[in-house]
């Protein structure tokens, strides 16, 4: 088993403990994806009860996230990079984010002047960043947490 698959597990076996305090039903799926572990809470009786989990604009999902990143931690001695899903939230979040990068990224093209972005988690700027550097453009972020957000600087 590989470091990532390891993160993977000890995740899961975490995130289960607490689905089952909450009494809350969702299935595990684990994966690897580009050099970090990813589990993804999903559930087939319909996602409202996850949601619960994700909270309002995914504030609750980082925070679980983070606890997670530490049991991997407290069992690997190593810091984890481990991304949580829940009921699809990220995933959709990334194809929304990466709209918006392509969108800033066409402006700054055509207006040849940098655009600024609204402030966004690293999560969410890492998105952009890529769809970004996708269109052929650079950008950079600017500003102190929590309001830290991207700039798109044209060619």
């Amino acid at each position: 088993m590989t470091r990532l698959e390891q993160e993977g597990e000890i995740a899961a076996d975490y995130l289960e403990g607490l689905l089952d305090i909450a009494d809350l039903d969702g299935d595990i799926d684990m994966d690897v994806e580009a050099d970090r572990a990813s589990v993804s809470i999903i559930s087939d009786a319909g996602s409202r009860d996850l949601q619960k989990l994700v909270g309002r604009d995914g504030e609750v999902l980082e925070a679980l996230q983070e606890l997670t990143r530490l049991a991997v931690h407290r069992e690997t001695g190593d810091r984890s990079r481990l991304m949580l899903d829940i009921a699809g939230y990220r995933a959709q979040k990334r194809t929304e984010l990466s709209e918006l990068g392509a969108k800033a990224a066409a402006e700054a093209k055509s207006s040849g002047e940098a655009v600024r972005l609204d402030p966004m988690t690293p999560f969410e700027r890492k998105v952009v960043h890529d769809a970004v550097k996708a269109a052929g453009l650079r950008s950079e972020s600017e500003g102190e947490e929590p309001q830290r957000f991207v700039v798109v600087l044209p060619a």
